[in-house]
């Protein structure tokens, strides 16, 4: 918990921090806490749709969330904004997730 007391924190002083949000995200990811990732994710791609790293994880968390509908639009909405920014490696990343789960 002492990581995610930190993130929370230097949230504190920068709330809408989006790589602080991601971080203390994949935390509570770490220990089970899909609802407050979940939430943070979404509030990331929400205020800023271009931080393509969010993608990949919110859509594996809606894939273990048995939520594949939102997962497999995640992806197509992450595949879009990595092609938009140039990001080759997230957009395989994002692609492969996506056949994953479509095939």
């Amino acid at each position: 918990m002492e990581r995610i007391d930190k993130l929370k924190e230097f949230l504190a002083a920068s709330p809408e921090d989006s790589f602080l949000q991601h971080a203390l995200a994949l935390e509570y990811v770490k220990i089970d806490n899909d609802a407050e990732a979940k939430k943070l994710f979404t509030a990331i791609l929400e205020r800023e749709p271009g931080y393509v790293g969010s993608y990949y994880h919110l859509g594996k968390l809606l894939e273990r969330t048995n939520e594949i509908a939102q997962a497999i639009n995640t992806y197509e909405k992450g595949m879009a904004a990595a092609k938009k920014a140039g990001d080759n490696h997230s957009y395989n990343e994002l692609q492969g997730a996506y056949e994953d789960i479509t095939d």
